[in-house]
């Protein structure tokens, strides 16, 4: 009987902690113009360079930023920018260039979306071994960040494409060997049999990565061959 009672003492309890939380979320969901929104995209327009043109932005939910100020995070034409208002006053920025982007993921929730973000430790246009490091940004409004990952998404696909045929152009020239000419103007060759096998070997190995295509790959030791 007291266990019976005790549960309808809780009920109107958790009934009224489920109308608090589903307030503040709906609260916060329409609130993309309370005071610190345009404060943030006014720092965040403020670090735009010449031609930079601002694609898509996501600000984090209230809940999800007790102990903190709100972060905003966005896309734009040429990087991933993350800004995070001073306690007081001022931002503090990272960002990061499309071509540094190594991989994007989404988690989308009832109330707001989860991005995850890992970067090249490299800053040249080739495919780093190098560890990456990963930004976990959670809480965020799902519509712009769902804009956001599939901005991401658009220009890891064209920044793989860039660097395959770099490397693909990098292999070719590498496969022709280096060509030298004296003061007597007789050009001399510095591709030797060894050089020409691990040119090979490193032509098969993009091939095994799907970076060459077969026939790619055929012509590249078809030049490595005639050079011997």
């Amino acid at each position: 009987m007291f266990i019976g009672n005790m549960g309808l003492t809780i009920l109107p309890v958790l009934s009224e902690i489920n109308f608090l939380f589903l307030n503040i979320m709906t609260t916060d969901i329409n609130s993309s113009n309370s005071e610190n929104v345009p404060k943030a995209l006014e720092h965040l327009n403020s670090v735009l360079v010449k031609g930079e043109t601002l694609e898509a932005w996501a600000i984090q939910r209230r809940l999800f930023a007790l102990t903190h100020r709100r972060i905003l995070i966005a896309a734009t034409s040429g990087r991933f920018i993350k800004i995070k208002l001073g306690l007081l006053g001022g931002f503090e920025m990272t960002d990061f260039r499309w071509q540094d982007l190594r991989d994007a993921r989404i988690k989308v929730g009832i109330f707001s979306a989860d991005i995850f973000v890992k970067i090249f430790n490299s800053t040249d246009l080739a495919i780093s071994e190098n560890s990456a490091q990963e930004l976990i940004l959670t809480g965020f409004g799902k519509e712009g960040t769902e804009q956001i990952y599939r901005l991401a998404q658009a220009h890891d696909q064209s920044w793989r494409e860039k660097r395959r045929i770099r490397e693909l152009e990098e292999l070719r020239a590498k496969s022709g060997g280096i060509t030298l000419e004296n003061s007597s103007g007789i050009q001399q060759t510095g591709n030797t049999s060894e050089d020409a096998v691990s040119k090979l070997q490193q032509a098969k190995q993009m091939l095994d990565n799907k970076l060459i295509t077969d026939s790619e790959y055929e012509s590249i030791k078809a030049r490595l061959i005639s050079g011997f």
